[in-house]
Parts: C-alpha cells; sequence; structure tokens
C-alpha cells in the first residue's frame, strides 16, 4: 500500500534543505515556489502519492566537467563546467548557458528548476535545463574566448541534441559565443541540426531573439496595468541591468510612451532625471556590448545624469520597476523603498532577482508584481519558435515573431490570472505563475507513471 502521510511544507523543505547543502540559491528557489504549491496540492492525492514536486525538485541529471583551454600567453588555464537538465516531462531540456564567475552548481540548479515552470508557461513544448561555467569572458581576447568555447562544448556536444537539450546564450554567452560553440558542435558530429538557439540569421537563427526577453517583460507589464486601466504612457521607469535584456526593456518602455530613468552594472547605476531617450539606449548598446565599457562613463557624454558607484537604483522615485541584471539584487529593504515611494508595479527581466523578503512584501503590498518566470519568458519562447522554424527549415517575418511573442506573454499572463486571482481586484502573479506552471509539468509526469 502506498504511504500518503503528507508533509507539510516545512518538513519538504527541511528536507530540500539537508539534501542540498551550501545551495542557498537553489533552497530559495524551491522555496518560492513551495509556498505557494503546497496550498494548490492541499486536495489534490495524486499529487501527493506520486510525490511530483519532490521529484521536480530532483533534477534528472547534474553532469559536470573539467573545461581546459590555453591562453594567448601559452598558460594552460582550468575551469569548470556544468550542464544540469532538471526536467523533461513535457519537451527536450531547455535553457541558457552562462559564463560567469559567480556560477556554481547552486546556481545552475535554481535556474534549471525556474526555467522548468518558465518554459511550461509559454504553453511550447520545452523541459527545464541551464548550464555554464565560472569563466569569466571580461578581459579576455576573442582568441581566448573562441578556444574557451571550442573547449567547452567538446565535452557538452555528448549531453545535448535537437530532441534532447538544446542550449541558449545567458550572462557572458551571446552571438559571438553561440557561434563558437555551434562550430565546435558542427565540427565533431557533422551534423548541421538546430542543436542551440541564439544563432546567427545565417545560419539558422531567428529575427527579435536579441529583443525578446526584454520586450516580453515590458509586454507582460502592460497587460499588468491594462486590468487597473492604465498603460506606460507618461510613466517612469528604474530599471537595473545595462545589457541585452535591460536595453531592449528600456526601448520598448521609450517606444510605448514612458520614461525610463535609471541603467547600472556592477559597478553602481546612472540616474538621467530628463530621460534615457532611444539616442541614448543606443549609446548604451555600443559602449557596453561592443567596447566593453563601464555604465559610468554615461555620465561623460551626458553630463546631466548622475553616477551612483556601489549602489542599486531602486532608491530613485518610479511608476514601475525592472530589475533586469542579476538574482538577489533587489532585497526586502529596497521593495519597501519602492513601495513607499509610490511604485506601481514591477516586472522581473532577470531570474530571481528579487529575495524572499521583497517577494513577500510585493505581495503584502498588493502591487502588481510579476516574478520572472513569467514575465521575462519572451526570450525563451522566442528560443522554443527558433528551434520550429529549425525544424521547418524555414525563417519567419519579424511581424509574424513580434506577433507570437506579444500573444504568448499575454496568454502566460491570463494564466497567472487564473490561478493567482485572489479577488477583491488583486492578482498575486507569484501564485498564478508558480501553480500553472507546476500543473502542466505535474499531469504530464502522472501520465508518464514513476519514471
Amino acid at each position: 500500500m502506498a504511504v500518503t502521510d503528507h508533509v507539510d511544507l516545512n518538513g519538504f523543505m527541511e528536507g530540500v534543505k539537508k539534501r542540498n547543502p551550501h545551495q542557498p540559491e537553489f533552497v530559495q528557489a524551491v522555496q518560492e515556489v513551495a509556498e505557494d504549491i503546497f496550498e494548490f496540492m492541499e486536495d489534490k492525492e495524486e499529487y501527493h502519492s506520486q510525490q511530483i514536486l519532490r521529484r521536480i525538485a530532483e533534477p534528472d541529471r547534474v553532469v559536470s566537467f573539467r573545461v581546459c583551454w590555453e591562453d594567448d600567453a601559452g598558460n594552460i588555464r582550468v575551469q569548470r563546467g556544468w550542464r544540469v537538465q532538471n526536467n523533461n516531462a513535457i519537451g527536450p531540456y531547455k535553457g541558457g548557458i552562462r559564463f560567469h564567475p559567480s556560477v556554481t552548481e547552486s546556481v545552475l540548479k535554481f535556474l534549471a528548476f525556474e526555467q522548468t515552470f518558465k518554459n511550461a508557461l509559454t504553453g511550447l513544448p520545452m523541459g527545464g535545463g541551464k548550464g555554464g561555467s565560472n569563466f569569466n569572458p571580461k578581459g579576455k581576447s576573442v582568441r581566448e574566448i573562441m578556444r574557451f568555447c571550442q573547449s567547452f562544448m567538446t565535452e557538452l556536444y555528448r549531453h545535448i541534441g535537437a530532441d534532447i537539450d538544446v542550449p541558449a546564450g545567458d550572462i557572458g554567452v551571446g552571438g559571438r559565443e553561440i557561434g563558437f560553440m555551434f562550430g565546435q558542435y558542427k565540427r565533431i558530429t557533422n551534423n548541421f541540426t538546430g542543436v542551440l538557439t541564439g544563432k546567427g540569421l545565417e545560419w539558422g537563427g531567428s529575427l527579435i531573439r536579441t529583443e525578446a526577453t526584454g520586450y516580453g517583460a515590458v509586454y507582460f507589464l502592460e497587460n499588468m496595468l491594462a486590468t487597473k486601466g492604465e498603460n506606460l504612457e507618461g510613466k517612469t521607469a528604474v530599471i537595473s541591468g545595462s545589457g541585452n535584456v535591460a536595453t531592449h526593456a528600456a526601448e520598448k518602455i521609450v517606444q510605448l510612451g514612458g520614461k525610463v530613468l535609471t541603467l547600472s552594472d556592477s559597478g553602481g547605476f546612472i540616474h538621467d532625471p530628463d530621460g534615457i531617450d532611444q539616442e541614448k539606449i543606443d549609446w548604451v548598446k555600443t559602449h557596453k556590448t561592443h567596447r566593453r565599457g563601464r555604465i559610468e562613463e554615461y555620465v561623460e557624454a551626458f553630463p546631466k545624469a548622475t553616477f551612483h558607484a556601489g549602489k542599486t537604483p531602486w532608491g530613485v522615485p518610479c511608476d514601475v520597476a525592472l530589475p533586469c541584471a542579476t538574482q538577489n539584487e533587489l532585497l526586502g529593504e529596497d521593495a519597501k523603498t519602492l513601495v513607499a515611494n509610490g511604485c506601481r508595479a514591477v516586472s522581473e527581466g532577470a531570474n530571481m532577482p528579487t529575495d524572499l523578503d521583497g517577494v513577500h512584501t510585493f505581495k503584502a503590498a498588493k502591487i502588481l508584481y510579476a516574478p520572472g518566470k513569467a514575465s521575462n519568458a519572451g526570450g525563451v519562447a522566442v528560443s522554443g519558435l527558433e528551434m520550429s522554424q529549425n525544424s521547418e527549415r524555414r525563417s519567419w517575418k519579424e511581424e509574424e515573431l513580434q506577433q507570437m511573442l506579444k500573444d504568448i506573454m499575454s496568454g502566460i499572463h491570463n494564466s497567472c490570472i487564473r490561478y493567482g486571482d485572489q479577488g477583491g481586484g488583486y492578482i498575486d502573479y507569484v501564485k498564478g505563475a508558480n501553480i500553472a506552471g507546476f500543473k502542466k509539468v505535474a499531469d504530464a509526469m502522472l501520465a508518464f507513471g514513476v519514471v
């Protein structure tokens, strides 16, 4: 006879912590989901008896490997690489590759866990995975980056495939790095197949993939504001980050009539009271992407702006906020400051940028708050569309893709409302996203039996 005694939330989380010692990011990600899922599962015996959440919180596999490469001075360098394949109940593993000194197994496990629910929310057939290395591309020559990418793929290639696991880019991995890795995969396997997304347009990439995450976060923000009869026209926005997601989120806000006040990087943030318009956004894109410069140099080009070293932008009064940099950049005290200053809505462009105290603060204040697994799903959604285009050996027009992206973000918003409507005009988007994503994955797992 099956054991059906139900462990409570605290007991479940104690088990997660015991099984994953020294992995705080992963434990935090599981906690944030479990807080909502336990209530949803209360009267659903099949989820309990089949240990569905327990199984989702245990990756299918974690592959760890050594990456050796030679720098320009002839020195042998050694990094560590990983691929976390969390869950493929609804499709091939799908998730980015991150190159950054902060990459650890805990960080990648949290990202792969989040990716499982995010991908489910898109409605596309994609499971959740994530990979990367503690390699730091900053300060490296192009040839050093190429050699590292080739060495990384020489190990990774045996674990991925168009119908197995399809990585993409992430922090530290853009079109250049994807190109180097794809070239090495093709060289080793003699296969030209859609094994990576974020590829160049000339060799299987998709239009609007670069813009998709930032644009999608703003489309989701628009959908949330529309529930209150509002839009972005005339609203002030505070944005963190200055990379791909942040600059395209800023671009879309400007297009929709909003005023962007801040951008940031690891050194601090810039505040431009006149607004960061399209000309200034283009300057940041060129400066950060092509010249690998620092955001503090913005004030030299635009002297009315100020730079605040070592600080985050959450103290600047605003109508809407978009954390688009990295995990746990917006803390509980920051959330209280935003709410006290009148912030009406928060749409996460990064993955888990708000810590648990911040999440609880936003929920208690009942502001419009979209978790990353919902609001930043635009990037992986267009990656999924790139996979479809590769399978069909075709490319869709930009207008078609823009409409598909809008439709997917609207569909995610509707799913969040379905499971997150608390009555009285308040929608708990965190709860809605967690339950909608969990239910789709869980029901597929039930159909497969114990595997």
